[in-house]
């Protein structure tokens, strides 16, 4: 089977030769080629480079447009700092809606016009040219709590859901609209996959995710896959309070951070959902060996059941050790 039909078959809950592989790959990608981090962020050319290279070197089953959380925001005309070597980080004490009334006058943003979403759509357009045939190709935009503290301010939006549950309502609708039409261009580029990254959904309790998060991850979701792809759901930290919610949002994959064990969020959601993950990305991919990069993902494995892709809690850390993704690979490879 090509990457792409072993993925596409575990969602559908039917035989795979073996396991899929999709850990995430940004700083690692780009250590790969050489490439300093900015450059990355900055050049769809060489995030493609970069992500072709890391998935032939070590047999991924798709290749990734991620690269940080600040396009949409970029685009939106929030401040951003850069770094040669480093993802560039939004200033959240210059945050785009550090002002309410703000949101009333922000516009949608020109896909079209040069921009930092129009650099990840060509990434997508890329890849797919490259690696569609045989990969996955996954585009990737912000959940709506993510993308709100990204303009809002995190620590504001925090407050926020107490004190003007309507203004974090209006925010999440916005949003909304924004993501569903960046994941339709990414879509009409050559995705198959959309991923959503919802990080900042980890911070709260179980009652304001429910409230406030829930219903809005699962409009966009069930808009992104009425494009015709599956969509991966990955929320970094701890989320074993939301994580039946998460299971509740209609994703394809639900792609799960280390400090969330497996088995507790199988015990929350239905057999058949997919799970992704979810070894330490530290303490068992980058500092760990070979023999234990195995060990770890068996357990995952087994706590996971059938439905199931192999994967790293969150991003392969740069100065990950080669021979410990390649025993990634292998593990995955020599099961089915």
């Amino acid at each position: 089977m090509t990457g792409k039909e072993r993925i596409l078959a575990k969602l559908r809950g039917e035989p795979t030769d073996s396991l899929p592989l999709m850990p995430i790959t940004m700083m690692f990608a780009a250590d790969l080629i050489g490439a300093h981090y900015g450059e990355y962020a900055r050049d769809h050319r060489v995030l493609v480079r970069a992500q072709v290279a890391v998935a032939d070197r070590f047999g991924l089953d798709y290749v990734s447009a991620i690269s940080d959380p600040a396009r949409e925001a970029s685009d939106l005309g929030a401040t951003v700092e850069w770094f040669d070597d480093q993802p560039p980080a939004i200033v959240e004490s210059r945050a785009l809606l550090g002002e309410k009334n703000t949101l009333a006058a922000l516009r949608l943003p020109d896909l079209a016009a040069p921009g930092r979403m129009r650099d990840r759509i060509e990434a997508v357009r890329l890849l797919a040219e490259r690696s569609g045939a045989t990969r996955i190709v996954e585009g990737w935009v912000e959940g709506p709590c993510a993308m709100s503290a990204d303009l809002r301010g995190l620590n504001t939006l925090m407050l926020d859901f107490f004190d003007d549950p309507p203004f974090v309502e209006a925010l999440f609708e916005f949003t909304l609209r924004m993501e569903v039409e960046f994941a339709r261009a990414q879509v009409a580029a050559g995705a198959t996959l959309i991923g959503v990254g919802d990080a900042a959904a980890s911070l709260i309790g179980p009652k304001l995710y429910t409230r406030f998060v829930l219903s809005s991850e699962r409009r966009l979701i069930t808009a992104i896959r009425s494009l015709g792809v599956p969509v991966r759901l990955h929320i970094c930290g701890n989320t074993k309070r939301i994580v039946e919610g998460m299971g509740q949002t209609g994703a394809d994959i639900i792609d799960l951070d280390s400090p969330t064990p497996v088995g507790h969020a199988r015990r929350a959601m239905r057999e058949t959902q997919v799970l992704l993950g979810n070894i330490d990305p530290v303490r068992d991919l980058r500092d760990g060996t070979p023999a234990s990069v195995e060990a770890a993902l068996a357990k995952c494995f087994e706590q996971a059941g059938a439905a199931y892709i192999c994967g790293a809690g969150c991003e392969v850390p740069r100065c990950t050790p080669h021979a410990n993704v390649e025993a990634m690979a292998r593990f995955a490879r020599s099961h089915s």
